[in-house]
Formats: C-alpha cells, structure tokens, sequence
C-alpha cells in the first residue's frame, strides 16, 4: 500500500508541476510521452485481439495443454499483440518508423551510425572511444554490440532493423517461460509468462525498439545464471560478459542473479557466482582490447559525457529519483506491479533482486526518466517475482487490465518508440 501511495503522489506531483511551469525533463513526467490521442484504421484489430487474448489466454493453464503447446501458442500470442498494437496509431509503418527518416527519433537510433564502419570492424572498436561521441545518442549510449551485429548482417533499411528488434523481442517469451520454470512451479511459471505476455511496456516497446533484443539477450543470460549446476553458471558468465557488449543495463541481470543465489542458496554461493561473472568481463573485455583495441572504459567516458551534456542532465536527480523506478512499475503494468512489490515483501528472492536493481540504478541516476524502455530487460524478472503472490483465480481480470492499459496507453499517448 505505501508502494501504490507513493507512485501514486509522484505521477500527481509530476502532471501538478509541470502544469504550474516546473520543468522536469519530460512532457508527462515521471513518464516518457505526451498527450497526442490518435485513432489508426487498425486499431479495431488491436481491441479485438487485446479483448479476445485477455478472455482466452488463462486457458492455456489447464492441465490438457502440454509445455510445448502453451510456449509455442504463447510466443504467437505475444508476436501477434506487439505487432498489432504497434500499427493501432499509424498502421504497418509503426512497426519501422521510430528507425527511418524523417521521423525525429531516426537521428538518434542505431542505423545513421554504420558509416562509422567504412574503414573496416577493426578499426571502428579500436577507435570507438574516440569518435563516440559524434555518433548518434543510442550508438554511443550503448557499447557498440548491435553496431557490430548490423554490419556484419549488412543491415542498413528501417524495415530490415525493425523484424532484427521484432524477431529477437519475440524470443523472449519463451525464454521467460524457461527461466519461471527454473524459479517456480508449471502453473505460476505460466502465470508469469502470460503477465509478460500482456506486460504493458513489453506490448509497447517490443517491436518498435532495440532495447527489446536486449531484454531478450538479458534473459538468456538470467536463465543461464540461475542454474544450479556449475557448468551452467560458468556458460551463463561467459554469456553475460558477451551480453553486456550490447547494453550497459544489462549488467544488472548479474546483481539480480546473484541475489536471487543469496536467497536460493546462501551467500556463499552468491559470491561464488558473483566473482564468477566478473572474472568472466575481465577475460571478455581484456581480449578484445588485446585483439581489437577496444577501449571499455574510454568507451564508458564517452557515454558519460554525451549524457552530461544531454537532455538528460536538465532533469532533476531528486525527483527522477523516486519517478524513474515509478514510472518503470507504472508501465509493467499496474496489477503486476502490485503483486511483485507484495512478492519482495514476502521475502521472494527474485522479487527483492527486481527491487534492489531498480534502487541502485535510480540512486547513482543511471537513468532519468525513459526507464518504460531502457528497463525493458526487467519486466520479465518482475513478472516472475509477481507470479509468485498472484492467486490464480484473478489471472484472467488482471490480464484484463493490462489489455487495457496497453491500449489506453498506445492510443492516447505519444511514446516516440
């Protein structure tokens, strides 16, 4: 209850201020978007499928529909609601917009930074450091992974980005039913993997951003980490150190991981684990600065000076404080923000690892605002989390509601991605 009261007074404080002529940094705050309400002729489709997913999707509990079926019947549900409620707005062209010109945000994303590759791979890591900060915000704002992974893929279109971000995003859903699995049992592991499913931000974001690969990438990571076996640990270092090559934020799946061992296994194992994945980044990071020249942290200085100097610096660090986490929780999904805060509560090691990322990050002001996106990686962890207290019984309102939100919040509100 205090959890809902305080996101409640900071979502009020934030539209109260900006009304009376505060400025905190975004036009909603603590929310990336503005009011922009627009209605496409695919939206129809977008209410019957959102209607018709929420109403049929908890059937998929019933004892009768094996493991294969309900991932396989899960991952299509999730594709066909991302899809369709990306082109509610502005139809097919949603899904490539945000990465082709003239949309505003396409001089910021990934593709306008390939130039940067004409005098071959190995030149562009080694001097990555140095001409980081005349790419593009997303390129230098990240290590240059996807940067990597779009050249050698020869992709260079709007379209061809987005099915890369669209088809990787889509691998999740299984991918977090294999890690609830791991964490709970057949039933709550499905009821996690249809809070995902129907999660808000994940609907919203997970086929218009590349921040969606990179949940993706996370979980395989988290799956790996949790395993008790050794040898599984040992490949889910050596994946996570590969991993962070893509995303910074993704260095946190390491402290969830590690604190969900603590709570599984005790605190030794939790070190063990803990000394594993950063011997696994001291190994990664260090041959390929010996291989390539690869600077991580002139790399990290880059990006710190971009952000200084950025949007994001006007945004004041005491009230993103408190509304970077809120508007995370917010955008997961109201009901399922609920229960996870109860699971932390409760003492569920995943649901305190969830809790412990979003408030380490929000204190040393990793991000401010833009969390609904850039913490997409964590929706699943807390979809788990929130599995743990959800009674079966009210599965399908609650999916109802986050339908609901989804679309309210697709139609009536501008989120660039």
């Amino acid at each position: 209850m205090a959890g809902a009261a305080l996101g409640a007074g900071t979502v009020a404080y934030g539209l109260i201020a900006t009304a009376a002529g505060t400025e905190l940094g975004t036009p909603l705050p603590p929310f990336l978007a503005e009011w922009d309400p627009r209605v496409g002729p695919l939206a129809p489709l977008a209410v019957a499928l959102l209607a018709a997913g929420a109403a049929l999707a908890p059937r998929l509990q019933l004892p009768s529909v094996s493991a294969p079926r309900f991932v396989a019947a899960a991952s299509i549900l999730g594709l066909a609601l991302r899809l369709t409620l990306a082109a509610a707005r502005d139809g097919v062209a949603g899904w490539y917009a945000v990465y082709e010109v003239p949309n505003l945000e396409a001089a910021n994303e990934y593709l306008p930074a390939l130039p940067a590759f004409e005098f071959g791979l190995r030149f562009f890591l080694d001097t990555f450091a140095e001409i980081g900060t005349s790419l593009t915000v997303n390129a230098v704002g990240h290590p240059p992974g996807l940067l990597v992974v779009l050249h050698l893929l020869g992709i260079e279109s709007a379209q061809a980005m987005a099915a890369l971000t669209i088809v990787g995003g889509a691998l999740s859903v299984p991918l977090a039913y294999l890690l609830a699995r791991r964490l709970l049992d057949e039933r709550r592991a499905r009821m996690a993997t249809l809070l995902y499913v129907f999660a808000p931000s994940a609907m919203l974001y997970g086929a218009t951003s590349a921040d969606a690969l990179y949940a993706t990438l996370a979980l395989l990571v988290a799956l790996l980490l949790v395993a008790r076996e050794r040898v599984g640990q040992t490949f889910g270092a050596a994946t996570f150190a590969l991993v962070s090559f893509f995303s910074y934020a993704n260095l946190a799946v390491g402290a969830w991981a590690t604190i969900v061992a603590a709570g599984r296994d005790g605190p030794a194992r939790a070190v063990k684990l803990a000394a594993l994945c950063a011997a696994a980044l001291g190994a990664f990071y260090g041959g390929l600065h010996l291989a390539t020249g690869y600077d991580p942290v002139g790399a990290l200085v880059s990006v710190e000076s971009v952000y200084r100097e950025g949007v994001a610096s006007g945004r004041p660090y005491a009230f993103w404080l408190v509304g970077s986490p809120v508007a995370f929780l917010a955008a997961l999904g109201l009901p399922t923000a609920w229960y996870a805060l109860r699971s932390a509560g409760a003492g569920s090691a995943a649901a305190i690892g969830v809790v412990a990322v979003l408030a380490v990050a929000a204190v040393l002001g990793f991000t401010k605002a833009e969390t609904e996106r850039i913490y997409l990686f964590i929706v699943p962890l807390a979809c788990v989390a929130a599995a743990s207290s959800l009674p079966e019984r009210r599965l399908r309102p609650v999916l109802a509601v986050l339908a609901a939100q989804a679309l309210a919040a697709e139609l009536l509100l501008e989120t660039i991605w």
